[in-house]
C-alpha cells in the first residue's frame, strides 16, 4: 500500500481507494471548497463561448450532408445510386430507351439491353460511357461496364418439351 500523506489531514491512507481519492483531491482540488462560478468555468473549455469565433459560422445544409456522408462512408453507395438514376444523361436519351442498368457488382456496371444489336452498339460506345462515368461519378468506383443481351429462348422447358437431345436429332 502506498505510504502517502493525506494533504491537510496528515493521516496515512488505509486502503488503495483512499490513496487514489486523496491523490485526486490534491490534483483537482476539493469540489466542496470551489464556488459555483469556478466549477462552471472549469467545465467549459476555453474558446467555445466566443459567439463569432472560428468554426462557429453557420454552414449550408449541403456541406453538412456532404461531411456527414463522407464521415459515415456513404459517398460510394450514394454515387452508385445516382449513377443508376442518371443513366439517360450518361448514355443519351435514345440509348436509354433501349437499355437500363441492372446493378453494380464488384465495380462492374451491368446494363440490360433490348436486343443484341443494342448490346453490340453499346459495346462500341463503352469508352465514351466509361469516360463520362469516371468524370461525373468518380466516387462510384466503376471499373468496367458489361452489356447484357436478352436471353435466348430455352427449349428445355414448356408443355411440349421431352427429355433427351431435343430438336438436334430431327434435322438431316
Amino acid at each position: 500500500m502506498p505510504d502517502e500523506t493525506a494533504g491537510d489531514e496528515g493521516a496515512v491512507p488505509e486502503t488503495e481507494s483512499q490513496a487514489v481519492y486523496l491523490r485526486f483531491k490534491r490534483a483537482f482540488g476539493d469540489a466542496k471548497s470551489m464556488s459555483r462560478t469556478r466549477l462552471r468555468q472549469r467545465r467549459q473549455p476555453v474558446g467555445e463561448t466566443i459567439p463569432y469565433g472560428t468554426g462557429r459560422d453557420p454552414r449550408g445544409i449541403s456541406s453538412v450532408m456532404d461531411s456527414l456522408t463522407n464521415e459515415l462512408g456513404w459517398s460510394g453507395s450514394l454515387a452508385k445510386s445516382d449513377l443508376m438514376l442518371a443513366w439517360s444523361q450518361i448514355a443519351g436519351a435514345e440509348t436509354a430507351e433501349h437499355s437500363h442498368p441492372v446493378g453494380i457488382t464488384d465495380a462492374v456496371l451491368s446494363v440490360q439491353c433490348d436486343s443484341t444489336a443494342w448490346a453490340t452498339q453499346l459495346r462500341h460506345m463503352r469508352t465514351m460511357i466509361m469516360t463520362r462515368i469516371a468524370q461525373e461519378y468518380p466516387d462510384a468506383g466503376i471499373e468496367s461496364v458489361r452489356f447484357l443481351a436478352p436471353d435466348a429462348p430455352s427449349w428445355k422447358r414448356g408443355s411440349r418439351s421431352i427429355p433427351g437431345r431435343g430438336p438436334r436429332d430431327t434435322y438431316g
